[in-house]
């Protein structure tokens, strides 16, 4: 049986290593369709069918609200990094107001157009800097917004913890401080026109197994 996922970039490294798994134990193939989190969204409000949906649990739930989504299942959830180029010096990220300063003394900062993205442009409005950066804010979408900073576009780029690790030539300086830290759940949705719904229910058990979850802390975050 195929199992069709559509799913955005956050879960994506623990995903990579636990789904061939999945296919080896199961027999089940899956075909996986990467997209930002707003594109698939408005392809699956545009009638898209797919088995499985990962997204964040507040987009689930507006999928589930819009009728597209059955069901929501929590798999993992991953706080908001702060990272540089390879060898850049680290800004002071120790608390909200240190955050504040390194944003207003950075040439240029990336942050995505996914759940971290929205919530920055939030902080940054309460803040009350955010006219004073739009100048130098770059929001990126298509690839991490690491890969800005990797490039030296950046000097400053934030995104979930699991989407920076991954990007080559950057390092992490670590998660935003506590006082100022957004927790996102990324969860998968099970489609209500599901054409393999026991497959995709099957690949959500896997998901959720506890032997997956050393899998996903590896990959920088926390199992839901």
């Amino acid at each position: 049986m195929n199992i069709t996922v559509m799913a955005s970039a956050a879960f994506k490294e623990a995903y990579l290593e636990l789904v061939p798994e999945f296919e080896s134990a199961s027999g089940h193939s899956v075909t996986s369709l990467w997209a930002p989190s707003a594109q698939m969204i408005a392809r699956l409000k545009g009638g898209e069918r797919v088995d499985l949906v990962i997204l964040s649990a507040a987009s689930l739930d507006e999928l589930i609200r819009a009728g597209i989504i059955a069901v929501r299942f929590d798999l993992a959830k991953s706080g908001v990094g702060v990272a540089v180029k390879a060898g850049a010096p680290k800004p002071d990220i120790s608390s909200g107001d240190a955050v504040k300063r390194a944003v207003l003394a950075a040439k240029a900062i990336a942050y995505s157009t996914g759940p971290s993205g929205i919530y920055l442009t939030g902080l940054f409005q309460r803040m009350g800097i955010s006219d004073q950066i739009k100048h130098k804010v770059r929001q990126v979408q298509g690839e991490p917004a690491g890969a800005v900073a990797a490039r030296g576009e950046a000097e400053i780029a934030f995104q979930q913890v699991s989407e920076l690790l991954p990007v080559p030539g950057i390092e992490l300086v670590g998660p935003l401080p506590p006082d100022i830290q957004q927790i996102t759940v990324f969860s998968a949705g099970l489609h209500a026109r599901a054409r393999s719904p026991d497959a995709a229910r099957a690949l959500v058990k896997f998901l959720t197994a506890p032997a997956a979850a050393t899998v996903i802390r590896r990959k920088g975050m926390e199992p839901a």
